[in-house]
């Protein structure tokens, strides 16, 4: 499967004026030397395992990704014993605008302070209007990708 998805900063709040109740989701990387991301992910009461490819495509939003959903008890046992960087935590939210569901990530812990909206797309080049509350594009920095929040916490830049 290939995940296709741009990322913007948040401009302000109106966001929430639509947005469904939050889930918290604690999640890890675990190291690897080919340059794929095997994420370990708790959003509420699931766990999840993830590999990513390295981004590409023309505007280097895309990328290789397969999911599995795995039992809770594993996702916990593999953070506790596997986990090289810090956990990312955050709230995510989703927000229903002309037609396309938008994520929106509010971070706590190391990564407080940063609020990011992210898009899927089926293409690259995939239109979607802006919301109002979406700022500038940060889809080709990989400052903001998890992995390197986890591996370079916002509050340190």
């Amino acid at each position: 499967m290939i995940e296709i998805e741009h990322k913007f900063l948040l401009k302000n709040d109106a966001w929430k004026a639509s947005a469904s109740e939050g889930v918290r989701y604690r999640q890890g990387y675990i190291d690897t030397v080919n340059g794929t991301t095997v994420r370990v992910r708790i959003a509420g009461d699931q766990g999840y395992l993830t590999l990513k490819g390295k981004r590409g495509g023309d505007a280097g939003i895309s990328c290789s990704e397969f999911e599995y959903e795995i039992p809770l008890e594993d996702a916990e046992g593999m953070i506790e014993e596997f986990l090289d960087t810090p956990l990312i935590d955050k709230h995510r939210y989703l927000v229903e605008y002309h037609g396309k569901i938008w994520e929106i990530d509010v971070f706590v812990g190391d990564n407080e302070g940063l609020e990011v909206a992210e898009i899927e797309l089926g293409s690259e080049d995939e239109a979607f209007d802006l919301p109002s509350w979406a700022g500038e594009c940060v889809s080709g920095d990989c400052r903001y990708t998890n992995g390197s929040l986890a591996k370079l916490p916002f509050k340190d830049w």
